[in-house]
């Protein structure tokens, strides 16, 4: 292939209808047939990137090798694609008009008034196509977040529309994904809020080429005729996109409705190649038809909003399907866990503390590390979780009953938990945490190692400011706890775990950011692995 192929993905009628999930589909179907694909996400917010926000708001942040802090559907193209993603795989509003503002400041624009159009529009342009010009990719597809018709959209659809002028025909086309809402009074499906929002779109200069139906109800043909009619795309070109048990079945839903046909056939490429998802069914097969099922304990504060630890639950999925486990996540409130603690933690084969930021909730996320520690109960601490096990051990092992971070208490007269040296001057706090890939070195013969099949170096990905303080790393070691996973440039301890218990690892960085469909994260994959045999050993103790 000469020239990138570009697809754009626009949302219309309502927001949340699942455009990451359709553009991740489609980019996977795209490369089963062989072609380089990767995904982007214009976000239309002003923050310059979602790590200030807080997970109700949006979610949870996800964060790529190279440090970026983005949106969470960059979390979906991962999972879906297995390529990695970057800085240049998310872009917002924020991030644009501080690149037009700096450039205007160093005199770039030679005294012209600097206005939305051009100098707006050329800069989401020139974004939309870094990845394009690279060279690495046949097919870049560019989900464009919000819904047609908002406000602050209306710069990205009109560097859209430009773009597709600029490319000329068959080198960048319109997926549009709206809604058939189904009318239980009348009982029929209505095509009145896709049509219109159709023609906001074509108000801006945009025809859709191909319209994405997110219906809870079988599309009938008539349906499709009528709306392939009033808005002007083949029949051929309405897909319907029903609701799905699981989102990993999207793929196969979209690969037989003919989504990536119709794309090909639009972009003049080859359709020859038949899609290879030998992999994928086979991993929706074993999904699908677990042999087991164990129940892990979740224990966060952000709990009622899903999204907030989605790549968690996620991780959950890959590494449940690799060991044929159904794994059922029982999300726990850490603030109100004391609340009937004993009830709560009933049945938990295994006991996951989450991410955080903040005091709120804390006491209750180390009374879990306690119980997991206490009754033998696999636990995995992640971030904030690692450090709560390490507050832990410090309390009740070591007996500094007064151990804290000092994110929680400045003024602890243990603080096993400290700010990190380079953030001690920081003052702005968008994207100055530790953040993306940095090394770790496993320790000989440990659980960590173990885990990683034999690995003694690792990378993984971070996002904190506060690390274990090794001015008590003696101390702990002796109570029993092991640093086993080191980072040797700074000596920051990156992992801690528990010998003389049965599954007990605490980890600084984000394992979650990193678990595919193709590549279940290792440390899930025996975490699963060991609830599912202090099940068994709990099962086989009460028939005993």
């Amino acid at each position: 292939m000469s020239q990138t192929k570009y697809i754009f993905v626009t949302g219309g009628v309502t927001s949340s209808l699942g455009k990451g999930i359709i553009a991740a589909s489609l980019a996977k179907l795209l490369q089963a047939r062989g072609y380089k694909t990767t995904i982007q996400k214009l976000d239309p917010y002003i923050n310059v990137d979602p790590g200030t926000l807080n997970p109700y708001e949006h979610g949870e942040c996800y964060v790529t090798d190279d440090g970026a802090e983005t949106d969470l559907d960059l979390g979906h193209y991962e999972r879906f694609l297995n390529v990695r993603t970057s800085q240049a795989n998310n872009v917002t509003t924020g991030r644009i008009y501080q690149s037009v503002i700096e450039k205007e400041r160093r005199g770039e624009f030679l005294g012209k008034t600097v206005q939305v159009v051009p100098h707006i529009t050329n800069e989401i342009k020139e974004r939309v196509q870094i990845l394009g010009k690279s060279g690495e990719y046949d097919i870049v597809i560019t989900e464009i977040g919000g819904t047609v018709g908002d406000i602050e959209s209306l710069p990205y659809i009109e560097a859209v529309r430009q773009l597709l002028w600029e490319l000329g025909d068959n080198n960048g086309i319109v997926i549009h994904l709206t809604l058939v809402p189904y009318l239980s009074a009348a009982g029929e499906l209505k095509t009145k809020p896709t049509q219109h929002s159709v023609k906001t779109l074509m108000e801006s200069g945009i025809k859709a080429d191909i319209l994405v139906c997110r219906t809870e109800h079988e599309i009938s043909d008539d349906i499709k005729e009528k709306l392939a009619l009033f808005c002007n795309v083949k029949k051929e070109a309405v897909i319907q996109s029903i609701d799905a048990s699981t989102i990993y079945d999207v793929p196969i839903l979209m690969q037989e409705e003919g989504l990536d046909t119709v794309a090909l056939e639009k972009l003049k490429l080859s359709d020859d190649m038949v899609p290879d998802l030998t992999n994928w069914n086979q991993f929706l097969d074993r999904h699908k038809n677990p042999k087991n099922e164990v129940t892990i304990g979740l224990i966060g504060k952000y709990v009622e909003l899903q999204d907030s630890y989605k790549s968690i639950l996620e991780s959950f999925i890959h590494a449940g399907a690799t060991n044929e486990v159904k794994v059922n996540v029982k999300s726990i409130h850490s603030e109100y866990i004391t609340r009937g603690f004993e009830n709560k933690m009933k049945g938990l084969d295994g006991i996951l503390v989450a991410p955080g930021f903040g005091e709120r909730g804390i006491e209750g996320k180390i009374k879990a590390v306690q119980y997991a520690r206490e009754n033998k109960i696999p636990f995995l601490g992640i971030c904030l979780g690692m450090q709560m096990a390490v507050i832990e051990s410090a309390r009740n092992v070591l007996g500094l009953a007064k151990a804290n971070s000092t994110e929680m208490d400045e003024n602890s007269p243990h603080p096993v938990i400290n700010l990190m040296e380079e953030q001690k001057t920081v003052v702005n706090k968008g994207g100055t945490m530790r953040l993306g890939a940095w090394d770790c070195e496993l320790a000989k013969g440990s659980l960590a190692q173990e885990v990683y099949h034999g690995a003694t170096d690792i990378s993984e990905r971070h996002r904190h400011r506060y690390e274990f303080n090794n001015a008590y790393k003696d101390q702990l070691e002796s109570s029993g706890l092991i640093a086993s996973g080191i980072n040797k440039e700074t000596g920051l301890v990156e992992i801690v775990e528990l010998p003389s218990h049965p599954w007990f690892i605490g980890v600084q960085y984000h394992p979650e950011y990193k678990s595919t469909v193709a590549n279940p994260h290792p440390l899930f994959v025996g975490f699963v692995q060991a609830a599912l045999k202090h099940k068994k050993q709990q099962t086989n103790a009460s028939l005993a």
